[in-house]
């Protein structure tokens, strides 16, 4: 991306103000965005707290523009600006979504893996956007669908994955998957996860699934604590339809799209998933292969175990 003029040039702050260094961060970073012109907007009142002042007033205040989540917050600012973990970006994705931006995550939590920037980088962070030296990355969402019968109850959308889950600890959901409208298998389980490449790294992962590198057009289907024989991960094409049907005579289950927007799911209930028709946009600042951010966010062993135990030659 080429630098502009900065006047016009305005980013959107988001923030989990339960993380520790949240104020310090977002501070810091308006602080440097106001200096190279860059005009600010926070999401609520409570990140506007951060920045020390009444929205629009002087007197050492912070100039900012409190917007409200149902205006469409993000509409025509360059970027949405996010500190802390994959749940805050995650939320932060639905507004930008929305506005068509690009989401830029800095890492307050954990791991991070969503996020491009660690909380140590605050000022080079900055001045690559305000350099304009950046590129965008399009990640696929899903589109979800819960019907009953002829009967739409509910459509959303998600980044990572939609869940379709037990609605209780003590039952079991007794879910039949299909896929492009043929039946693959049906057992009694917690739940079953429909995920995008870029959900392979998150729960998916935890419940077993493989990961798939960003560019590869699949999804990913996987069954958590399944009691079938035939239950192991599935990947399918971008251009598939995954079905989830739940048994008229069972038990009631919930859908979860990304961990925050969540469906009731009655029993007899259709759960279509398809790639989505409008994709989520990263801010990319450094170059390299996603195997070098899969080695670094979850700190793999890349030496051999003859590099980490030397052979004692013999005496």
């Amino acid at each position: 991306m080429t630098e502009r003029d900065t006047a016009s040039r305005e980013v959107l702050l988001v923030a989990n103000p339960d993380r520790p260094g949240s104020r310090a961060a977002v501070r810091e970073v308006g602080e440097r965005f106001v200096a190279a012109g860059f005009r600010l907007r926070v999401l609520n009142a409570e990140v506007g707290a951060f920045l020390l002042g009444e929205p629009e007033t002087g007197g050492g205040a912070m100039p900012y523009t409190l917007v409200a989540a149902e205006d469409n917050p993000a509409a025509g600012v360059e970027l949405v600006f996010v500190f802390g973990g994959d749940g805050t970006l995650l939320g932060a994705a639905e507004v930008a979504r929305q506005a068509r931006v690009p989401v830029l995550g800095v890492n307050l939590g954990r791991m991070g893996f969503l996020a491009e920037a660690d909380s140590d980088a605050l000022a080079e962070t900055v001045q690559r956007i305000v350099a304009g030296s950046y590129s965008i990355e399009e990640r696929m969402t899903v589109d979800v669908t819960v019907a009953l019968g002829d009967e739409t109850l509910a459509r959303t959308w998600a980044l990572n994955e939609a869940s379709v889950e037990k609605s209780s600890r003590e039952l079991i959901l007794d879910a039949l998957i299909s896929i492009d409208g043929r039946p693959v298998s049906s057992f009694g389980c917690d739940g079953v996860l429909c995920a995008t490449p870029t959900g392979s790294t998150a729960y998916a992962f935890s419940a077993g699934g493989p990961i798939i590198w960003p560019d590869v057009e699949a999804l990913l289907v996987v069954p958590s604590n399944a009691h079938a024989m035939f239950s192991r991960p599935m990947v399918v094409s971008r251009d598939s339809v995954i079905t989830v049907d739940t048994d008229p005579s069972g038990s009631p289950g919930v859908l979860t799209c990304d961990g925050s927007r969540h469906v009731d799911v009655p029993s007899g209930a259709r759960i279509e998933v398809a790639a989505g028709g409008i994709p989520v946009s990263l801010v990319r600042l450094w170059d390299g292969p996603f195997t070098d951010r899969l080695v670094y966010k979850f700190d793999l062993p890349v030496k051999s175990w003859r590099e980490r135990h030397p052979r004692t030659e013999r005496p």
